[in-house]
């Protein structure tokens, strides 16, 4: 427990990504550019795919329309607060604020994670089981699957919720980081942590790493089905088709395995905060570029659409 007088906090002070005001200057156009190539590349996707019945009759593109939901609701959470900061001379957020990010940064992120199961799941169906793919991803598998993704992360992060507005806080309430995370903000709390740590320690750890085992499981037998086709150019075909996905997996779970699952993690260091940049702006910006530019089923969708709405 830290021994601090105990004071009820009404806002925190976040450290934000520099206190240099030459390096800030640079920093807000080049944040603020990338928020808006998130804003336009996930909202692009998420119109592709819902104005388009073709894809929006692939599994693949169903889940893909969720993922740039997630990507867009949790850049949006965080960021915006963070490039406001960098030309603010009060780097604060209130109390409520900072419960509302933490809540909203759980909730999506780990819907974020599920998603991504979802999208290995329906890889590993299509490669290893394609004479039963219409039935195992219906309509109906895919809606259920997306409802899990939804609901669990949901009730995870209420539980996380209820527990940190149960925190006692010291006076300042200095944040070591931009944005209010679960670790940062338990670090500047007075209260004995010990039962939240707990929880991260076990549920917390199940939560997060579940969705990444049964993607690794996945992709084991997905590899494993590839490795025993003999023709090369089929080879080379289903590698491609999982090769955006497995880019994404490994940007998203690598953030975030940096900043939550490093000896220590309850003290941030300036890498961590290089670490949360690439997971909550970077990978935002790049998804839907990642998952468009080689895609040809997504730049023939653009042209239907184009042609359905501006010809």
């Amino acid at each position: 427990m830290n021994h601090k007088n105990v004071t009820q906090v009404s806002e925190f002070l976040l450290h934000g990504f520099t206190s240099q005001p030459e390096l800030r200057k640079i920093l807000f156009p080049a944040f603020l550019f990338m928020y808006l190539l998130v804003l336009l590349g996930n909202t692009t996707i998420i119109f592709l795919i819902r104005s388009d019945a073709r894809l929006l009759q692939s599994p693949m593109y169903f889940f893909l329309s969720f993922l740039a939901v997630c990507d867009l609701g949790f850049c949006s959470n965080i960021i915006p607060k963070a490039i406001e900061n960098l030309v603010s001379q009060k780097k604060t957020i209130s109390y409520q604020g900072c419960l509302t990010q933490i809540f909203f940064a759980i909730f999506i992120g780990n819907a974020d994670s599920y998603i991504l199961a979802s999208m290995a799941y329906d890889r590993f169906v299509a490669i290893c089981r394609p004479l039963y793919y219409s039935a195992m991803m219906s309509y109906e598998r895919c809606v259920q699957l997306a409802a899990v993704s939804w609901t669990i992360p949901f009730f995870h992060s209420v539980l996380y919720t209820v527990l940190m507005s149960r925190v006692e806080f010291c006076n300042p309430g200095e944040i070591p980081q931009f944005f209010c995370d679960l670790y940062p903000v338990l670090d500047v709390s007075c209260s004995d942590s010990t039962v939240i740590e707990l929880v991260l320690l076990t549920e917390g750890i199940v939560e997060i790493l579940g969705p990444f085992v049964l993607i690794i499981i996945s992709y084991i037998f997905i590899f494993y089905t590839i490795m025993k086709i003999p023709s090369a150019v089929a080879k080379r075909k289903a590698f491609s088709t999982c090769g955006s996905h497995l880019f994404v997996v490994v940007m998203y779970f690598g953030g975030i395995s940096f900043v939550y699952f490093k000896p220590n993690a309850k003290l941030p260091e300036r890498k961590d905060t290089v670490a949360a940049i690439m997971y909550t702006l970077v990978t935002p910006m790049l998804n839907p570029f990642i998952y468009t530019l080689r895609n040809n089923e997504m730049k023939a969708a653009m042209k239907r659409v184009y042609r359905k709405y501006f010809h």
